[in-house]
């Protein structure tokens, strides 16, 4: 029997409403800039939803949406379907900001520095350099926009359109990323920067989405990260970010149509996803509250 179509496509996953769940299907699709790309990244989906159905399952003190990733307890006509590429969720009203935390001046929070000396909105010391770790975590929110770019903006602007919410995911969204922080860091990794999405479950912030993975965050294994940032090089960060540097080198104006991509920026982005996917499944839950206290990501 052939399964109903999505209820909603996304850049990257496609969405069916089950009433008071969502099914959320992870696609090979790319997204980059906020631009879907015509090439895939074979198995993708799987890899990522993998990798995010494990950080669920360390982070069970956290209020969120994951139900299973397990194909086999999908709920009717969808059982047994999109294995290993889904996951069951609960159905929340989704919060139209992401959390963005940054650990280090990278993408677009690098570009703001340049041209302002400030990370949305808050000045920053002169002369730091590109990849800088930060002195401690900085929290840099964006409006979502699904169709076109997200809109970066401050932390204050935050708290005047979001006043009910805004001071709670600021904390939530720290502490998150300083209790992953911390164990990525046990593996060799540093934890660059990352996004979170929120919604509202039975009155209660619930985190909802994906959660760090090499497509809403950037890593980089820190002794490369050190040989880089000494010899002025480029972060070899483990995730799609060769395909943004790819695209920029080549000078896209990050506009539809995306450009084609080469074998082997495919080939290395797959090497890099899954080379994260074994580094995390390596982590243990032992992701408690305490362990994120250590504040600042050096």
């Amino acid at each position: 029997m052939s399964l109903p179509a999505p209820t909603y496509r996304g850049k990257v996953r496609d969405v069916y409403d089950l009433g008071d769940k969502l099914l959320l299907v992870s696609s090979d699709r790319l997204s980059a800039f906020d631009v879907v790309f015509g090439d895939t990244i074979p198995d993708k989906g799987k890899i990522l939803n993998r990798i995010s159905a494990y950080w669920f399952s360390l982070f069970t003190d956290i209020p969120n949406h994951f139900i299973t990733a397990d194909a086999d307890k999908f709920p009717g006509p969808y059982r047994g379907a999109f294995a290993e590429r889904a996951v069951l969720v609960r159905k929340t009203q989704r919060i139209d900001f992401e959390c963005v935390v940054r650990g280090a001046l990278m993408g677009s929070g690098y570009k703001e520095y340049m041209a302002t000396q400030t990370l949305a909105g808050v000045q920053l010391p002169p002369g730091l350099q590109k990849g800088a770790l930060l002195p401690e975590p900085a929290f840099t929110p964006a409006i979502k926009n699904d169709t076109g770019h997200d809109e970066n903006i401050s932390f204050a602007e935050m708290q005047k359109r979001l006043p009910q919410y805004a001071d709670a995911l600021r904390i939530s969204s720290l502490s998150l990323f300083a209790r992953a922080f911390a164990a990525l860091k046990e593996q060799g990794i540093y934890l660059l920067d990352t996004k979170f999405e929120f919604g509202i479950l039975n009155g209660e912030l619930t985190l909802i989405d994906e959660i760090f993975t090499p497509d809403s965050s950037r890593f980089v294994a820190i002794d490369a990260y050190e040989a880089a940032f000494r010899a002025g090089h480029e972060i070899p960060t483990m995730d799609k970010q060769i395909i943004r540097d790819y695209v920029e080198k080549i000078g896209w104006d990050k506009t539809p149509p995306a450009p084609k991509l080469p074998a082997d920026i495919i080939q290395k982005t797959v090497e890099q996803y899954k080379k994260m996917e074994q580094l995390i499944c390596k982590i243990t839950p032992l992701l408690t509250k305490e362990r994120g206290g250590e504040g600042g990501v050096r």
